[in-house]
């Protein structure tokens, strides 16, 4: 099934591409969520409508979680659940970016089983499925084989520097890079083209199920901030933060990390 299921992903995304790319980032129309979520535009209710129209009609039996549809407990009743981010990286579309992304997952009790991130402005389609490998644009890739963190090329927003994420009270000497969606940083430590990603705050189970999989299948090991494997389909849909690297990569950052969020220099 997980094969089936990208296809109908690949299919979805596609179409999403299509819809969003008929508007234009500054002059669609734009407003704040409430309690400072973050922004939506037309073009993410546009693209959000076509696939929760597409998609659970082609699977009836799948729950549904988008970050722009209202969520039911209906899902936690599923085996199977489509996790969608119709536009991860709004604020760089509305800007007029190319860095923003359609993030399609499914998850198979708690696991992610089929995933595709697309950017269409960069004619970047990341598909996996499990046990089949992950592939950009039809060919294979693969987490990057650096094992040295100091060195490390690291995609990372600048609090996830904060001493008090980090055991020794400082965070380590690497070179931090970023990208806007952060399933695009989770793609491009997949594809091997960065080295690791963190992300140290609660994360949207949307912004990152289609990652996860990718990044796994792409020989990467994907955990939440304390080393725990992610588990998808969760009553509050938020996870502890997103650590992915190649296998040395990761358990170096997740000795380095202080679990608590305290660190040395906060105690």
């Amino acid at each position: 099934m997980p094969a089936t299921d990208l296809s109908l992903l690949v299919d979805a995304a596609q179409r999403a591409g299509q819809i969003a790319t008929q508007f234009t980032g500054p002059e669609a129309k734009r407003w704040d969520k409430p309690d400072g979520t973050g922004p939506v535009t037309e073009a993410d209710l546009a693209v959000n409508t076509m696939l929760e129209d597409m998609l659970p009609s082609a699977r009836a039996n799948y729950g549904w979680l988008s970050e722009e549809s209202e969520d039911s407990d209906v899902r936690l009743s599923c085996d199977s659940v489509f996790i969608i981010d119709p536009i991860d990286g709004t604020r760089s579309f509305a800007e007029g970016g190319q860095t923003w992304a359609h993030s399609l997952a499914v998850a198979d009790k708690g696991e992610v089983t089929a995933a595709v991130i697309y950017l269409p402005q960069r004619e970047l389609l990341y598909c996996a499925a499990k046990g089949m490998g992950a592939t950009c644009n039809g060919t294979p890739i693969h987490v990057a084989d650096l094992a040295d963190l100091d060195q490390a090329n690291v995609l990372a927003a600048r609090p996830n520097l904060d001493g008090r994420h980090w055991r020794s009270g400082a965070a380590p000497t690497f070179k931090r890079s970023l990208r806007p969606s952060l399933a695009y940083r989770m793609a491009q430590v997949a594809d091997g083209h960065f080295d690791a990603m963190l992300t140290l705050r609660p994360s949207w189970e949307w912004d990152i199920a289609a990652g996860d999989l990718i990044l796994r299948e792409a020989g990467g090991i994907c955990s939440n901030r304390t080393g725990e494997p992610l588990k998808f389909n969760n009553p509050k849909p938020l996870l502890n933060g997103v650590v992915a690297a190649n296998n040395a990569l990761h358990e170096a950052m997740i000795s380095a990390l202080d679990p608590t969020g305290s660190g040395i220099s906060a105690r």
